[in-house]
């Protein structure tokens, strides 16, 4: 079997026929040679600096600043002072790690404090959280803890690939992402057949940037006595009044049956969660492989309590991003080019054709702003594009870097829209 470099994705080396692991590594590493003479490898960059608005990147052996738009956090709370030394003290006092799962000693006073303040912190005073190692995992476990075979899950085609992993155990059926009628035909046609019907939906969506109906999908998830989760990774810190994310939007905060989110974007660490009646978590915390097998969360953890405690006391950081946000989107329209339906901090530059999304990235990394090329099967294969997380330590200086790099760009490639 031979497979076409120049139109080929990751996708394409899960599995190929005939092929061992050795064959189907040798074949895929070909492909990576492929894209680095292409100048299309924007993936595994080494960052030698940490996370920020300005990033210094090792690209073959040359190290240079870059304008960063491949970082989701939001607020540049991994960078902040207050953050940085919260984690600084929880490492001075437990040591760098917790040696044990949670279940067998590696539970320790502030993992409960972290519980308390997450859960406080979306007004659940009389619900709990259970904290994981990623967000990721948080999906995962959760679901694989909470849906069996005799279940079904009902996931928006877009979510996240954990809540995918997570339905290994269960049934699971699909419907258009938002599409409200196909969603109640699902629930309609699942009543009476299955012992629990949880539908799955994300508040923000991380490749488009646009939300949920998170409203409408409660109205109709509780008029057929069904289960919603909502997992509001892109949405805590950025939308909402007070930063309480898409939910806090819609006045669904008290209201939602299960939260999940992480602690790697707007809270600049490590870790996810899930919050829930108390009774669902101990649920959780007792049945779910990742809590009884995996190690819990460093002392650095100490950190994202602080990054809690600053959503309410620095507001200004949300503001600012909102300011980034509006400027950037703006100018890129003012373009012609096509950022979709975004109302986030994620900002797509669509182009569609996924060799010319490549050409792109390689132009932009050129100009000095690094950003990612996302193809398929992270989007549709027509649907390549440009996706930027705008953060609130980016400066106007740096969004006008890449404006200009774009217009440019658009002159050489005409990726705006007709």
């Amino acid at each position: 079997m031979s497979i076409d470099f120049t139109t080929a994705t990751f996708k394409d080396f899960e599995n190929i026929p005939d092929h061992n692991i050795s064959q189907r590594a040798e074949i895929f590493y070909e492909f990576l040679d492929h894209m680095k003479s292409n100048g299309h490898m924007n993936y595994r960059l080494k960052n030698t600096t940490g996370t920020n608005s300005v990033v210094n990147v090792n690209i073959r052996n040359q190290e240079k600043d870059y304008v960063s738009f491949v970082s989701s956090d939001y607020l540049g709370f991994t960078q902040h002072p207050k953050v940085k030394q919260a984690a600084i003290e929880g490492i001075e006092k437990y040591g760098t790690g917790t040696g044990a799962t949670p279940l067998i000693g590696g539970y320790f006073d502030y993992h409960n404090k972290l519980e308390k303040k997450i859960a406080t912190f979306f007004g659940r005073k009389e619900e709990e959280a259970a904290i994981f190692t990623t967000g990721y995992t948080a999906n995962s476990a959760t679901l694989q803890a909470l849906m069996q075979k005799e279940d079904i899950a009902i996931l928006d085609m877009a979510v996240h690939a954990s809540v995918h992993e997570g339905c290994a155990y269960t049934n699971k059926k699909t419907f258009p992402h938002n599409n409200l009628e196909a969603l109640e035909h699902i629930l309609k046609i699942s009543e009476g057949e299955y012992r629990t019907k949880l539908v799955v939906i994300d508040g923000v969506y991380s490749q488009d940037g646009d939300t949920s109906h998170v409203k409408e999908i409660y109205t109709l998830v509780k008029k057929y006595n069904a289960f919603l989760m909502v997992d509001d990774v892109h949405g805590v810190g950025i939308l909402g009044k007070t930063g309480r994310g898409t939910l806090e939007d819609t006045d669904l905060l008290d209201k939602v049956d299960i939260i999940t989110g992480t602690f790697s974007k707007t809270f600049g660490n490590l870790g996810g969660y899930v919050i829930a009646d108390k009774k669902i978590t101990a649920l959780i915390r007792f049945q779910s492989r990742q809590q009884i097998f995996s190690a819990t969360a460093p002392p650095s953890s100490l950190g994202i309590i602080k990054a809690i405690d600053l959503i309410d006391e620095e507001p200004e950081w949300r503001e600012k991003l909102w300011w980034n946000i509006n400027y950037f989107k703006k100018g890129l329209n003012e373009l012609g080019l096509d950022t979709g339906t975004t109302c986030s901090a994620i900002v797509p530059v669509k182009i569609g054709d996924p060799y010319v999304t490549g050409d792109v990235g390689r132009l932009l990394i050129e100009r000095g702003i690094y950003t990612n090329p996302i193809l398929y099967p992270a989007v549709p294969r027509k649907d390549a594009r440009i996706r930027m997380s705008v953060m609130a330590r980016h400066e106007k200086e740096h969004l006008d870097k890449t404006l200009n790099a774009f217009e440019d760009i658009n002159n050489k490639l005409h990726i705006a829209k007709k």
